[in-house]
Order: structure tokens, then C-alpha cells, then sequence
């Protein structure tokens, strides 16, 4: 039987914002979408890939000297890496004597990721447990299924960050073995969705209004991140809570302000961040949001 593995690009202990208690959020590989604003460049590519820490460099180039060909190129004093190459960086990141050059993230098989959840387990009694986030944890959905049902097995309280951009029939796999799901329905108009994310809300929409209308209504917490010019508008919101009070007006709803510090990740994976610089909300615009919200008769906003 072919034993089935994931990509893990980080997991985080002790974390406090990721669901209830004291979590371990396990971040997946891959995501469908291309948020200009994403918070994890580095969980965009569903392969695993070398990155390079330059405060590590001590610059010798025996990466450079093992290379293969069409692997890597070694330019401005540091190497870029062919992301098209299709085999592995095994070579160079056993060349380079200082660690700079490094895989973006870790493969696992369920056993192998249970031990490390529960490596934990004494800190969950208090209402935490594990969080799956990305990426998107959708997008290794075979392995998400089995790895919920081990949770479950193990008496640990799951949860979930997604866009929810994924087949319904993996939704439906998952919600009897998710304990809370945070959804993020960033963008409500279809045209600016694409042009921001790179998909249609379609799909997204449907699957919202589907759980909301489920009897796994109740897990639910549906998100809006803040991005300013982008999603922190009044029509977005508007739009947004009108929707969701159509469908439920009990709905938990959390409008998630915006966090400048994800541009620092783009050049370990060679991007540039498709904002320009900006501040987190003050607390005079956020309650100008929350406003908003509360007029359109949406009644449970998550306020932290």
C-alpha cells in the first residue's frame, strides 16, 4: 500500500492565534491562489524548493562549483536557483559548508506528522490542539482527510485555515473530522477577486454559503483580511457582510488587520511583494469597518 506523505513548510508550537488554547499549526505546501498580499510566499509552490539565506553566505561558490547544468546560476555575488529544474538540490545544499542554501519545506507521512502533533498533546488540555494552514491545506487534500481522521482517533480538537478553494467533495471528506474552520472570503467582487488572487470567487462563494447552510454551521468563522486599496474598502465589506446575512445573520464573521512584516519573506523565495508599504489599521478605521459590519445586521463580529 503506497504510504501517503506532505509537504510541510513549518510548524508552529505554542501558537495562540491560529484557533482556542495553545496550538500547533502545521503549514501545508501548495495554494491555488496568487494573493498579491500572501503572508506565505514561501507555501505558494506545491514542490519543494532550495532557498537562499544570504545572512548565512559566506560566498566560497562551491555551490556554484558543484552545480549541474542548468541548475542554478551564480550572479551579483549569490546564487538563483532554476525553479524550473526538474530534478532535486540535494548536491547543492550538501555543497554549501555554511547551510545558506536550504529546502523550503519537509515531507512527512501521517505517522511521522501525528508523532510531532502530539509531541504537544500535554499543552492541548485547555482547549488547544492542532491548526492546518498554508498554503493551502486543501490543495495535499488525500493526505488532509487521513491525517483529520488521526487527530480524531487521538481525541485532538482540529482546525482549519483555508480559502476554501478546493473540490466539494474534499469539503465534505473533511467537516465531520474539522472541530473549527477559519474560511477567508477575501474579495467579493468577482471581476477584482481574480484580478487580486488570481481565481474566481465562484467556487469560493458556493462553498461558503454550502457549510453555512450545513449542519457544521456552527465551526465556522469566516474571515476578511484588511488589504489596504484592495479589500479594506466599504464597498467590500458591505458586500461581503450582506452576503453572509442572507445566508445566516449568526454567522461569526473577523475582519483581520493588515500585516506590513509578510514582505520580509519574498526575496528567500525570489519575489517581490505586490504591495507597497503600508501600516497596520488604527483603531479609529477599524472601528469605521466594524461599523460597517454591524449595519448590515450581521450580528457575531469577532472583535480582538
Amino acid at each position: 500500500m503506497k504510504i501517503s506523505k506532505a509537504l510541510v513548510f513549518d510548524i508552529k508550537r505554542f501558537a495562540v492565534h491560529d484557533g482556542h488554547g495553545l496550538r500547533t499549526t502545521v503549514f501545508f505546501k501548495g495554494c491555488p491562489l496568487r494573493c498579491q498580499w500572501c503572508q506565505n510566499p514561501e507555501g505558494l509552490s506545491p514542490k519543494r524548493r532550495p532557498i537562499y539565506f544570504e545572512n548565512s553566505c559566506i560566498h566560497c561558490r562551491r555551490c556554484e562549483q558543484f552545480a549541474k547544468a542548468d541548475q542554478m546560476a551564480y550572479q551579483n555575488n549569490r546564487p538563483y536557483f532554476n525553479l524550473e529544474y526538474q530534478g532535486d538540490f540535494d548536491n547543492l545544499i550538501k555543497a554549501c559548508p555554511a547551510s545558506a542554501i536550504r529546502y523550503d519545506s519537509q515531507e512527512y507521512d501521517i505517522e511521522e506528522l501525528i508523532e510531532k502533533i502530539k509531541a504537544d498533546e500535554v499543552f492541548f488540555r485547555n482547549g488547544g490542539g492542532v491548526t492546518f494552514s498554508g498554503g493551502e491545506p486543501f490543495m495535499q487534500g488525500t493526505f488532509l482527510i487521513e491525517i483529520l481522521k488521526r487527530c480524531k482517533e487521538e481525541g485532538i480538537h482540529t482546525a482549519i485555515e483555508t480559502s476554501l478553494y478546493t473540490s466539494l467533495d474534499l469539503l465534505q471528506q473533511a467537516l465531520p473530522y474539522l472541530d473549527l474552520i477559519y474560511a477567508d472570503f477575501k474579495i467579493f467582487d468577482e471581476k477584482k477577486h481574480q484580478e487580486y488572487t488570481g481565481v474566481s470567487s465562484l467556487k469560493i462563494k458556493n462553498h461558503i454559503q454550502y457549510i453555512l447552510e450545513s449542519e457544521h454551521k456552527n465551526k465556522v468563522i469566516i474571515r476578511t483580511p484588511l488589504i489596504p486599496l484592495m479589500s479594506a474598502t466599504d464597498n467590500n465589506i458591505i458586500s461581503i457582510a450582506k452576503f453572509l446575512v442572507n445566508i445566516d445573520s449568526e454567522v461569526k464573521y473577523e475582519l483581520l488587520n493588515y500585516n506590513p512584516l509578510a514582505s520580509s519573506k519574498y526575496s528567500l523565495v525570489d519575489l517581490e511583494y505586490g504591495l507597497g508599504e503600508y501600516q497596520m489599521f488604527n483603531k479609529k478605521e477599524m472601528q469605521h469597518f466594524y461599523d460597517i459590519v454591524y449595519s448590515t445586521g450581521l450580528k457575531n463580529l469577532i472583535i480582538e
